[in-house]
């Protein structure tokens, strides 16, 4: 589904954020990639979709490259970034899950088609005629998704997306990535709260400086974190040996 080849990026400051990046992501997989901050997940997660250009090295997105032929690399890779109020651009619920759709060129009748399914899925349809201000941190975080949702990826890709959101937030999220997980969906996830999904991921990508340091099975890497600057997960640090968590 995605292949990276030798992926090399430099920021204009001249920290070399990635280097030598090679990862093969699989149909389907849910992949969680972890590391302290500065380690370069943000920067690979956003060469997933185009959104940065490596200085050498390739993308491949279902063969298709991510330098090339960006735009069909974008109708397959969504993204939810970090900040959800960056990626609101509408001034209503329905508003903002109908940009994407719109700006693809659809007819209105297949925009609307979109809109209401997208929002029906992430629980937002009664919803959908608020003010995207006036929602919560958790109900900004589900729109996001829907925005992606309506431009029918195969991939969706979360960069942090638990960020500064209280348990509530957390759950209706979560219960959102299994859902798109169980329908067979790629996900690839950016987050420092890997007691959140470790349970429910199938495999864990480590960076640190840039380059990636381990990868393999939860069970397996949830063990080896703490050297990376990554704090293991609390079954871990507390001796046990299930990752079982799973939200009602």
């Amino acid at each position: 589904m995605i292949v990276v080849q030798d992926l090399h990026y430099r920021y204009p400051d001249g920290t070399a954020a990635l280097q030598g990046i090679r990862l093969t992501i699989e149909e389907g997989e849910f992949l969680l990639v972890c590391g302290p901050n500065g380690s370069g997940k943000t920067t690979l997660l956003r060469h997933l979709n185009g959104l940065l250009q490596p200085d050498s090295g390739e993308v491949l997105v279902d063969g298709l490259s991510t330098c090339r032929e960006i735009a069909q690399v974008r109708q397959r890779v969504g993204m939810v970034f970090q900040d959800a109020d960056s990626q609101i651009v509408g001034e209503t619920v329905e508003e903002d899950v109908a940009f994407g759709p719109e700006n693809l060129g659809l007819k209105p009748e297949e925009t609307a088609r979109r809109v209401d399914e997208a929002l029906k899925w992430v629980g937002l349809d009664p919803l959908r005629s608020k003010s995207c201000h006036l929602l919560s941190g958790g109900e900004k975080r589900r729109l996001a998704i829907a925005g992606v949702l309506a431009m029918r990826p195969r991939i969706i890709v979360f960069d942090e997306p638990f960020a500064s959101m209280d348990y509530r937030g957390v759950q209706q999220v979560l219960r959102q990535l299994l859902r798109l997980r169980a329908e067979g969906r790629t996900l690839v996830l950016s987050t420092h709260d890997l007691e959140k999904v470790i349970a429910h991921v199938d495999r864990i990508v480590v960076l640190a400086n840039g380059r990636i340091r381990k990868e393999g099975k939860p069970q397996t890497v949830a063990r080896k974190l703490e050297p990376y600057g990554v704090r293991p997960p609390c079954h871990v640090l507390t001796g046990g040996r299930e990752l079982s968590w799973l939200p009602d």
